[in-house]
């Protein structure tokens, strides 16, 4: 039975993150950097999908003032992908965010600029969500990283 709890202890949030993203090298990496985002996820509001006890997504949510939210970061394993379970996840993202009051709720990602086979579906799922393109910036990762910034309005 798939199910989704938002997650308020520091060690699931580390163990979850670590779980997920080290299972998706293809959207996650370095190590290094899986293991940072480990730590920070721990002080954001976190949402983990299980499937019984098995965690198989998450997401974790970066609050950027009184009017915006920011998908930090989210990961689904990829068994798991196509079947909603993505889709259930960023409803739950919504309505706590509506809840807090945000009238915002940003994503960056990699632009289509940079060729890059997995990330094309990461795009077309946030545009399937109600995501809007504002701009990309090639100074916020680099500039054969560019990243492609967009927002749902709440």
């Amino acid at each position: 039975m798939i199910t989704i709890k938002q997650v308020e202890k520091p060690d699931e949030k580390t163990r979850v993150t670590l779980e997920i993203m080290n299972a998706l090298p293809e959207w996650f990496s370095p190590p290094e950097d899986i293991v940072n985002k480990s730590v920070i996820h721990r002080e954001y509001p976190f949402f983990v999908v299980y499937d019984g006890d098995k965690a198989i997504g998450f997401v974790a949510l970066k609050i950027h003032n009184e009017y915006t939210a920011d998908i930090y970061n989210l990961g689904i394993l990829k068994e798991y992908h196509r079947r909603g379970i993505g889709h259930e996840l960023m409803e739950a993202c919504v309505h706590f965010c509506r809840e807090m009051g945000y009238r915002f709720l940003t994503v960056k990602t990699l632009d289509e600029s940079a060729v890059y086979e997995p990330y094309n579906g990461t795009r077309a799922f946030y545009r399937k969500e109600g995501f809007y393109p504002l701009e990309v910036f090639t100074c916020i990762w680099d500039e054969e990283n560019p990243c492609l910034f967009m927002i749902k309005v709440l």
